[in-house]
C-alpha cells in the first residue's frame, strides 16, 4: 500500500469516527472548501449546506461501518468506491437502517492533505 493510498484510508476512517461522535467540525476540515454532494432526490450541494444539514442532526446517534471497495490514486485525484452501512437514530425516535454504495473523488491539496472533492452516494433505506 503507497502512503497516499495509506492517507485516503484514514481520512475515510476519521470521516467515520468524526461523523460518530457528532464532530461536524472535524468531518469540514475532511473536505475541499468546493466539495460537491450528489444525493438521489436532491439538487447537488456543498460545504455550506452541507454544515447547515448537520446542525440538525444533534443529538442523533449514529453506528456504521465504510468499507473501501475499491481505491485508485492518479496523481493528485483519487477516487475511491465504498459501501456503507449506517443506522441513524434521534432521540426518542425510531432507528433509520441505510445502505448502499459511494464513488468518492479526493484531492490532494496544497498542504500535501486528502480531502473529499466530489461525493455522490446511492444510500437506500433498509428494513
Amino acid at each position: 500500500m503507497t502512503e497516499d493510498e495509506k492517507a485516503i484510508r484514514d481520512v475515510v476512517e476519521s470521516w467515520t469516527a468524526a461523523s460518530k461522535e457528532g464532530d461536524t467540525t472535524t468531518v469540514l476540515e475532511l473536505m475541499t472548501d468546493d466539495v460537491v454532494f450528489m444525493v438521489p432526490g436532491r439538487e447537488p450541494f456543498g460545504k455550506e449546506a452541507f454544515a447547515a444539514a448537520s446542525k440538525g442532526m444533534d443529538g442523533m446517534k449514529m453506528e456504521g461501518a465504510s468499507e473501501i471497495v475499491e481505491l485508485q490514486v492518479l496523481g493528485d485525484w483519487a477516487y475511491i468506491r465504498n459501501h456503507i452501512d449506517i443506522t441513524v437514530t434521534p432521540p426518542g425516535g425510531d432507528a433509520v437502517h441505510r445502505s448502499g454504495y459511494t464513488l468518492t473523488l479526493l484531492r490532494k491539496e496544497a498542504d500535501g492533505q486528502w480531502r473529499l472533492a466530489r461525493d455522490a452516494h446511492l444510500l437506500s433505506v433498509r428494513n
